[in-house]
């Protein structure tokens, strides 16, 4: 049985999603009182791809939660001993679990977005727009005979590493090793940064499937080049999608760091689009076909 905590208006729960290959990856689950049926996220934490866990993201879940939004904090394998795409697999598995369990957590199905922090933003992306991908979906999940699959409703970055081969040449340029070895640790090179960039997806032209799209920078980001999340919306836009970004001025990576001004602007902003009538998953799902012109991941 999950171990729990119950809070005024929310209950966090803390299960096991996923056992494979003798590695555990476990969940915080916050959900709103009441009796739902709930919008949800998926809630993919920061650090590089290299470490960071379903903890990282505590306090801004809570407050996500407190909105009327059921969140699953999710932990991911992390690079070097699991590089790309493995963590994207997490993803995408956790999708589909927590819409299998959405009686157990009062979820509507239909309405499971995901919110991506940093690294994790490319992350839930690359899930939410290759869900049907053959390597992003290893991990099996008994489902009783029930249709289900990883599509999302819609999705949320903040600060996220939306093209990781330019924020790859950005930490070069500036000589900042730390990002450069995490980059190295978790994509092996400057092919499969490209192959798995979001940007570069949309810029190939790559058939995939586009949920209405937040994207949240700080303006004065020093770990993102200062356009990342315009660039994705409109590369977003101009594949078909509906997406917004929002550059907040002054503002860093960190979202602790943000202005409670800007703070309660995003959260705002993240309640109305999961709590839009509109955003569901289609009924025509994208069938996503990966060029064989693109690089191929070691």
């Amino acid at each position: 049985m999950p171990d729990s905590k119950a809070f005024d208006t929310i209950t966090v729960s803390e299960v096991t999603y996923l056992e494979k290959d003798g590695q555990t990856a476990r969940a915080l689950i916050y959900r709103p009182k009441g009796d739902g049926p709930f919008p949800a996220l998926v809630c993919v934490h920061g650090g590089a791809w290299v470490s960071g866990d379903r903890f990282a993201t505590a306090g801004f879940a809570e407050l996500v939660a407190e909105k009327g939004i059921v969140v699953m904090a999710i932990d991911t394998r992390l690079a070097p001993a699991c590089p790309y795409p493995a963590s994207v697999a997490d993803v995408n598995y956790a999708t589909r679990w927590l819409k299998y369990h959405s009686g157990r957590y009062k979820v509507d199905p239909d309405r499971v977005g995901g919110l991506g922090i940093s690294s994790g933003g490319q992350l839930l992306l690359l899930s939410a727009m290759r869900y049907n991908d053959p390597r992003y979906m290893i991990h099996e999940l008994q489902a009783s005979g029930k249709e289900l699959d990883a599509r999302l409703a819609f999705v949320i970055t903040c600060s996220g590493v939306l093209d990781p081969l330019a924020r790859y040449r950005m930490a070069e340029e500036s000589s900042n090793m730390a990002i450069v070895l995490c980059h190295r640790a978790y994509f092996g090179d400057k092919k499969t940064m490209e192959e798995s960039s979001p940007l570069l997806i949309l810029k190939r032209g790559e058939k995939t499937a586009l949920p209405d799209a937040l994207f949240f920078q700080g303006e004065a980001d020093p770990r993102l080049p200062a356009d990342t999340a315009q660039n994705m919306a409109n590369a977003w836009k101009s594949a078909g999608g509906n997406a917004r970004a929002i550059v907040y001025q002054g503002a860093g990576h960190s979202i602790g760091s943000w202005h409670k001004r800007d703070f309660s602007d995003m959260l705002l902003r993240i309640s109305s689009l999961c709590h839009s009538p509109a955003n569901k998953v289609s009924s025509n799902p994208v069938i996503v076909h990966i060029s064989r012109k693109s690089p191929t991941p070691p």
